[in-house]
């Protein structure tokens, strides 16, 4: 439950409609906790993902990308093993963990290493939507009475 009033920014801010609800899903994502995760910027352009999946095999790991949401699974395959624990620390759980990229961001590859899944992401803004400068001309109106004079 949200009890921030975020109306003041919808004042100055436009096109930011779903705002609000990302915040909503970052609350609930957040809540789950498992597994940790980091965010890095490598580059002005780059960022990676790094996710703890120890004990998780490639096989067992999912990503999927549908326009801005990357959603990473891992599903662990029932271990038969009659194996008899003192102490289950390792947690061997589904899970489910779900990123909302921006807009222009794409998912350049993954990779497995030491209980790691690295996923290296990419911002590639299309030529057409890149800042440029327009140039200013210089209107040369001149007046009719300058003319006579």
């Amino acid at each position: 439950m949200r009890t921030v009033d975020f109306s003041p920014l919808y004042r100055s801010a436009v096109g930011f409609d779903r705002l609000a609800s990302l915040l909503d899903a970052a609350a609930i994502e957040n809540a789950a906790g498992y597994p940790p995760y980091n965010i890095e910027r490598t580059d002005d352009q780059t960022y990676r993902i790094d996710i703890a999946v120890a004990g998780f095999k490639p096989d067992e790991l999912t990503i999927d990308v549908r326009e801005t949401l990357l959603t990473v699974q891992g599903r662990k395959t029932a271990n038969d093993d009659a194996r008899r624990y003192l102490h289950r620390g390792l947690a061997e759980r589904n899970f489910e963990r779900k990123f909302q990229l921006a807009d222009h961001v794409v998912v350049k590859d993954a990779r497995i290493a030491d209980g790691l899944l690295s996923i290296n992401l990419v911002r590639e803004v299309p030529e057409a939507l890149k800042p440029r400068q327009i140039p200013i001309q210089q209107s040369t109106l001149t007046i009719e009475s300058e003319k006579a004079a």
